[in-house]
């Protein structure tokens, strides 16, 4: 036990100082962007003494490493600065304050992106699996090489033409769901679930191939086993093999993928939610970048790598609990 807490505690250790060099690429980047948010609101009216005013107030006359040790250190407090697009200029140049944080302008979008991925994981995650124990216990049968063929065109497809396929089909020539998701802050469960079900039937699409396929190539690699072979000696049926002995064994590489996955759920969606008009952190993202709002920019990148990374630590965590060679060494 004590060696898996010590590879544990390192893969931690690993996902932290990989944040840390992530947060440094996402500053600079974002702050290496074309164009001048005070110009921007300005327009052509701007002086060069009013953008030098903006910018004052705003911060951005600062050297660039002190202003990521500023964020950096906001960050360790949750506290991300403040949006430029809900400043008042007027109120900044003159007195009184009209301003939304970075926090609060986030917080609900991030709660409606993480809503599409949970409700994109409860769709995908069991039809993938279900699907690659289906085409391991039929394999090179018409059914596995159909699901292959459907599986593989689908991640193949550009996601904003499946979503548009899924619109044609689902909502136009077919009204059973609505084209827009125009969810809202106290919906009703059921009501927000149906406006998130066209793009979450899009990233299902988009993330079913490497699941079905990790579990049905997974399950493959064990069917050649010793005890495999024993358990159909006792006469058991091959869905039972695969269901009972052969999947709890090939979790390990099927958590993986899982994992990314659901990462990818969380940091990919941007295409979708713009597609579908979603109020999620992607679509905020897009918005943002377009009139140059540096602080949310900065926030939706940190938190979509934050994201990933964790992802990736579940899995690699999860990974290592589930060899028995880790769980109870000789």
């Amino acid at each position: 036990m004590n060696s898996i807490l010590r590879i544990i505690l390192q893969r931690l250790g690993l996902g932290l100082l990989t944040l840390f060099v992530v947060s440094i690429v996402i500053f600079v980047a974002v702050n290496l962007l074309p164009g001048d948010f005070a110009e921007l609101i300005l327009g052509q009216g701007a002086t060069p003494e009013t953008v030098a005013t903006i910018r004052r107030d705003l911060g951005l006359d600062q050297p660039l490493v002190l202003r990521y040790f500023d964020w950096l250190r906001g960050m360790l407090t949750l506290d991300l600065g403040t949006s430029f697009s809900q400043l008042n200029r007027v109120s900044n140049l003159g007195g009184g304050s009209d301003t939304t944080t970075v926090v609060e302008q986030i917080a609900p979008r991030l709660s409606n992106t993480l809503f599409l991925a949970a409700v994109t994981a409860s769709i995908a995650v069991p039809f993938s699996i279900t699907l690659g124990v289906l085409a391991a216990l039929y394999r090179n049968t018409a059914f596995d090489r159909s699901a292959n063929i459907f599986t593989l065109s689908s991640i193949s497809s550009p996601e904003f033409f499946m979503a548009y396929v899924l619109i044609l089909f689902l909502a136009v020539l077919n009204p059973i769901l609505p084209s827009l998701s125009n969810i809202y802050q106290g919906m009703p469960f059921w009501e927000r679930v149906e406006k998130s079900l066209l793009p979450a039937l899009t990233l299902t699409l988009v993330v079913t191939a490497h699941m079905m396929r990790m579990t049905r190539a997974a399950i493959i690699n064990l069917l050649a086993s010793p005890y495999i072979e024993m358990a159909r000696l006792k006469g058991l049926s091959p869905m039972r093999v695969i269901v009972k002995h052969a999947l709890p064994n090939a979790l390990a590489p099927i958590i993986n993928v899982i994992a990314l996955n659901l990462a990818y759920l969380i940091t990919g969606v941007v295409v979708v939610e713009v597609v579908f008009v979603y109020p999620g952190i992607g679509q905020l993202f897009v918005d943002s970048v377009k009139i140059r709002d540096i602080p949310v920019v900065q926030a939706c990148c940190l938190i979509f790598a934050a994201a990933y990374i964790l992802l990736n630590l579940t899995a690699d965590i999860l990974s290592i609990l589930s060899n028995p060679r880790l769980r109870h060494p000789k």
